[in-house]
């Protein structure tokens, strides 16, 4: 019997959760993606591209290492589908960040890699340092819960779920 590696224990993991994700937005219009369904501000649409923006800043975070703030980062709009915002376009940028992500992680000499926070307005006077596995398990958690909103969202638009649609 082979034992996977916890790099690939978690990659693997991460994977699973955005595989949920991306049945719920599975055979989506551009409008339906972009169309709020609840009393939140969420879209499906939206979703994909926080998602997908936070895999890009992380990981620019762990490759860099340098505790600067990542341009993007504390941009609000990244909730929205914006203007010319198209689905086959932000799942084309989910899926590159994804790759994105993989390599890094693949790249870098072991999970324990520490790697420096910026100053952002939420952080402490001196925000320190998570792990890879930490930023790993971090963006897996926000991935998995997004996927939960997005599956209320979907059943709201059209009463699809990741569940009916596997």
């Amino acid at each position: 019997m082979t034992t996977s590696s916890e790099k690939t224990d978690l990659l693997e993991a991460f994977a699973e959760q955005r595989e949920l994700l991306l049945i719920t937005v599975r055979g989506l219009t551009d409008a339906q993606a972009a169309r709020r369904t609840t009393v939140s501000e969420l879209t499906l649409g939206g979703i994909v591209k926080h998602l997908a923006q936070g895999e890009e800043v992380w990981t620019q975070l762990m490759v860099k290492g340098d505790g600067e703030l990542p341009d993007g980062m504390l941009d609000m709009g990244q909730y929205r589908m914006a203007e010319g915002d198209t689905l086959p376009a932000l799942l084309e940028r989910y899926a590159a960040a994804a790759r994105a992500t993989g390599e890094a992680v693949a790249g870098l000499p072991d999970l324990d890699h520490s790697v420096p926070l910026p100053k952002t307005p939420w952080s402490p006077p001196e925000p320190g340092s998570w792990s890879v596995r930490r930023i790993l398990l971090h963006l897996i958690r926000e991935t998995a819960q997004h996927a939960g909103h997005a599956d209320i969202i979907r059943e709201a638009l059209d009463g699809a779920n990741s569940t009916a649609q596997r």
